[in-house]
Order: C-alpha cells, then structure tokens, then sequence
C-alpha cells in the first residue's frame, strides 16, 4: 500500500461516512432524491428507454461475473498461474460481505416502495442503500485495470470501468430503481474494495502456492496408483527391429544394396552368338528304321531289282 493509495482510501471512506450521514439525518441529499424521482427521467426521455434496459445488465452480478471470469481465465491459462482467479474470487467475496451487510443493515427501501414524501425510507426492511448494480459495475470493471499488465493499459482500462460504473449508475437512477444517494455510495463501495484489496496479496499468494502444492500431490498419487505394465508371457514371439549403423542413422537412408543381374541372364561373361559352339543333341530324336542311313555315313551301293 503506497502513501497516494492510503490516502485515497482515507478520502473515499471518508465520502462514504458523510453520504450515510447526510441520508440518515434526511439532509438536503435526501430532498434531491425526491426531486429526482418525482421528474421520472424515464418518462422524460423515453426513447432510449430499450437501450438503458439493455446497459444496466453491465451492473449485474451474475452475467458480468462470469465474463471477466471467463478472460481472467484464459490470461491465468496462458500464464500459468492462478492469480487472476484467486483475485477476482476475493474482490467478489470482500464485495458481497460489506456491500451485503450495509444493505441489510440500513434498510432503506427504494423508490418504487416509497411510503412517506420526503423521509429517507431507513430501516424499513429494504435492501437498496448502496447500490449493489453501481458497486458491482465499479468491481467487476475495476479489477481488469488492477489486473493489467502494462502501465498504459492500467490506464485505458481505469478509464474504460469508471465511465462504464458511472453509466450503470445513472441508469438505474433513469429506471427508478435507486435514489440518487444510492449510487454515490455505491461508487464509493465498490472503490473501497478495489483500494483495500493490496492488503489481500500475501493471502493470494499463499492460496496460490497451495493451490499448486495440492495438485502436484494429486498427481503424484494418481501416478504411484497407476497399474504396472504386465510383462509378455514366456514364450511368446519377440519382435526384433534390424539394426542400424551410425550413418544409416545419421542419413536417414537404407542401406544401398549390391547389383544383382537380372535372372535371365547366365552368371558368365555375356557373348555373342555367332561366337557360341554349337551344341550337337546326342542321340537321335527319330525312331530307328533298318533301310535308314545315318548321317554322314558313306553311300553304299544299292542292289538292282529286276531281271
């Protein structure tokens, strides 16, 4: 907590102590509620009444919850830390604790449920001092600036939530749904959070680490409870891979094989034909016949037939 910080927070609470006192004891703040509601801006500017409706969900808690957290969630995912969870989870708990306890302990009801002109409506069982759609809106927006991680865009995004609070403000003043000092005390609740929340990073932090501790103790357990491997059954066939030398690894190539020739040629020097001996088959392929003469063998004379 720096000195400009502490100071802030001692300003704002002390603008928070004197919207309280100034409804409480039914001040000039409490007459300018009245005036505003009796002027029902809602029917004076009819017209962007279906935008006004559609801009106040930016103070509710449930949809704008689930959207910042929904991107801290992606930032915690990339970044690998849990951070910007554990500090939305804390801004809204801190939020719901002192914005819930101030509502249900002052009681005032809201314009709608007014029962007496010009009272301050305190202690009557309602629920709508501060502003829980006003504090909300500065939270939820809020935290993104706290979140930054880059001077400039702290400051864009500071810029950015305190326009869009200010905006859900004056819409439910527009709605008739808050009196006026409703939502000055609800910028100043929801600043009173964001302010205070410096003090809560060591517990962050330590939520962090054992966040973290307890799951790298999950795994570990879920990895010494794992099944072992059951080994092959004796005599089963083992796959043997081929080995390979250093440079068929290095290469990435098969081994070149030795040239083979072609099997239709004969394993000896290849000559031509006329070269060739010619082969003489043994023996003869006709039957034998007694009046036939081999070949080759000398002419006989042959008898003469006849007288």
């Amino acid at each position: 907590m720096s000195r400009h910080r502490v100071a802030l927070l001692t300003g704002t609470l002390a603008f928070y102590l004197a919207i309280v006192w100034a409804v409480v004891t039914t001040s000039w703040l409490v007459r300018l509620d009245w005036q505003v509601m009796f002027f029902r801006p809602y029917q004076q500017w009819q017209g962007i009444h279906w935008f006004v409706d559609y801009y106040v969900v930016l103070g509710q808690r449930g949809p704008t919850a689930v959207m910042v957290a929904a991107w801290l969630g992606w930032r915690s995912w990339r970044q690998h830390t849990l951070r910007p969870l554990l500090t939305l989870g804390t801004v809204l708990l801190l939020l719901n604790i002192s914005v819930g306890a101030a509502k249900l302990g002052m009681g005032r009801l809201g314009p709608h449920y007014a029962t007496t002109i010009g009272s301050n409506e305190m202690g009557l069982g309602g629920d709508i001092f501060p502003s829980g759609h006003t504090a909300n809106a500065v939270v939820t927006w809020g935290i993104l600036a706290y979140l930054a991680s880059t001077p400039r865009a702290r400051r864009w995004l500071s810029a950015i939530s305190a326009v869009t609070s200010l905006g859900v403000g004056m819409a439910t003043v527009y709605l008739g749904t808050h009196w006026l000092s409703d939502v000055l005390l609800g910028w100043a609740a929801g600043l009173l959070v964001l302010l205070a929340l410096p003090w809560c990073e060591p517990l962050i932090a330590r939520a962090e680490v054992e966040l973290f501790d307890l799951r790298d103790r999950w795994r570990a357990r879920k990895a010494a409870t794992a099944p072992a491997p059951t080994p092959a059954p004796a005599g089963s066939p083992v796959l043997l891979t081929p080995r390979t030398t250093a440079q068929d690894e290095a290469s990435h190539e098969p081994a070149a094989r030795s040239p083979r020739a072609p099997v239709y040629l004969a394993p000896g020097p290849h000559t031509a034909r006329s070269e060739r001996t010619p082969v003489t088959p043994v023996g003869s392929r006709r039957p034998p016949h007694p009046d036939r003469v081999s070949r080759g063998a000398p002419a006989s004379a042959r008898p003469v037939a006849g007288g």
